[in-house]
């Protein structure tokens, strides 16, 4: 596993098999009725490879590692990240799902340095994902690693697999939210969280 700082090192030691990858991709080309070797599809094979060694970096790095900036302070109220946008790949269809999350905690003893949560988010965005998982998986690890009083995520997000192709319904969105410790059993604590993800400031 690489840490979170050297995610762009996945595609340096070639962790992602680029001349399978190549070869499938040509295939796919014939497959339905192209010429992999004319003009303008004839690099494409290594595009994609060079392409899917990005998108999927994610798979060979831990996403706790990114949350290395704790420290303690005494607060004990909610810690909000508003607007983080990330986009992943659906694993239905290997086409792109992207959106806005969010993400809440109560601290229990210790903070977290702001920009550790967009690390971690990019590293469990970049793999195969469903936007349910995905949701679920920034709550758990935010909550392994800091043991906070409560996590809340929530996640909104436009599906390539809806507007290009099967409904073709262009901007519809799906909206995943999960909460973790007291945002469960407090409904008050519950709805502060999702007030403050529509306040505008």
């Amino acid at each position: 596993m690489f840490e979170k700082e050297d995610i762009g090192d996945v595609v340096k030691h070639g962790l992602i098999d680029s001349e399978r990858v190549e070869r499938a991709v040509r295939e796919i080309l014939y497959a339905v009725g192209e010429d992999p070797t004319r003009p303008g599809l004839v690099n494409t094979p290594s595009r994609v490879a060079q392409m899917y060694s990005e998108v999927f970096s994610g798979l060979f790095v831990d996403p706790i590692d990114a949350l290395d900036g704790v420290f303690n302070e005494d607060y004990d109220s909610i810690v909000l990240l508003k607007d983080i946008n990330f986009a992943s790949i659906c694993e239905h269809h290997l086409i792109p799902f992207h959106g806005i999350a969010h993400v809440g905690y109560i601290p229990n003893g210790e903070l977290l340095g702001l920009s550790k949560i967009v690390r971690m988010i990019n590293v469990l965005s970049r793999r195969p994902q469903i936007q349910e998982r995905l949701t679920n998986q920034v709550a758990d690890t935010l909550l392994d690693k800091l043991q906070p009083q409560g996590v809340a995520v929530f996640m909104q997000a436009e599906h390539s697999c809806m507007s290009l192709r099967g409904v073709k319904n262009v901007g519809s969105k799906v909206v995943t939210c999960v909460t973790r410790g007291i945002f469960d059993s407090s409904p008050e604590i519950e709805n502060r969280f999702l007030s403050m993800i529509q306040e505008n400031s």
